[in-house]
């Protein structure tokens, strides 16, 4: 726990004043963080990080998350999946010259890891430019999603969810985090009301619930 902390406030020092002023500073440091998650997950499934596939699928997670279209306005067709598309087509060339040892399957994964975590990021990029207070509202449920599974899964946990998926996580620990993330998100909305415009205040709880379990997953 002490060492999540130090990380967390060591990660905020860094993350809220580029989140605050946003701009092309921010974006390129989202555009970072997207590359190292591709690398995570292209570690996890035993495939080399700096390889040709590797930097392909960690510049495609980037293209994916910068909103180049601000900078690249000449393009005919949303610019993040034409520069994208253009990747893709590269990595498909790899199969050209190194079949049998490089195949479509091979393909598929680093395709499907920057697809899936760009736009993840670009949403963040997206809910920064719509305004501080969203933005803040939804890393605060993921935040609390987070800590509450954590604190509730240690001290309560015992029922574990797919244990191929994560050993360590409980069924109680997933509930404590969607009500941790209730918590936070009712407080929060309550000092700004104007955060959860146009919905309801219970409309918003319902969402804050799907919002969680999808943090989670």
């Amino acid at each position: 726990m002490h060492k999540r902390i130090i990380f967390a406030l060591i990660a905020l020092a860094i993350f809220m004043p580029l989140l605050f002023l946003g701009g092309i500073t921010f974006q390129l440091f989202i555009g970072f963080l997207s590359m190292l998650a591709v690398s995570e997950l292209l570690r996890m499934k035993q495939l080399e990080v700096f390889s040709f596939e590797g930097v392909l699928a960690m510049l495609g997670a980037f293209v994916l998350t910068v909103p180049i279209g601000n900078y690249l306005n000449f393009l005919p067709i949303d610019a993040n999946f034409s520069v994208f598309s253009l990747i893709v087509l590269l990595l498909f060339v790899g199969i050209v010259f190194n079949y049998p040892n490089y195949s479509f399957d091979d393909v598929v994964f680093p395709v499907a890891s920057s697809l899936y975590v760009g736009i993840g990021f670009q949403n963040l990029i997206i809910a920064q430019q719509s305004g501080f207070n969203k933005v803040m509202l939804a890393l605060l449920i993921i935040w609390a999603t987070d800590s509450g599974a954590y604190l509730i899964g240690i001290r309560y946990g015992r029922r574990k969810l797919p244990t191929p998926v994560s050993p360590n996580k409980t069924i109680e620990g997933s509930l404590g985090g969607i009500f941790f993330a209730l918590v936070i998100a009712s407080l929060f909305m309550l000092f700004d009301a104007s955060v959860y415009a146009p919905y309801s205040f219970p409309v918003m709880m319902l969402l804050v619930t799907l919002f969680s379990i999808a943090g989670q997953f």
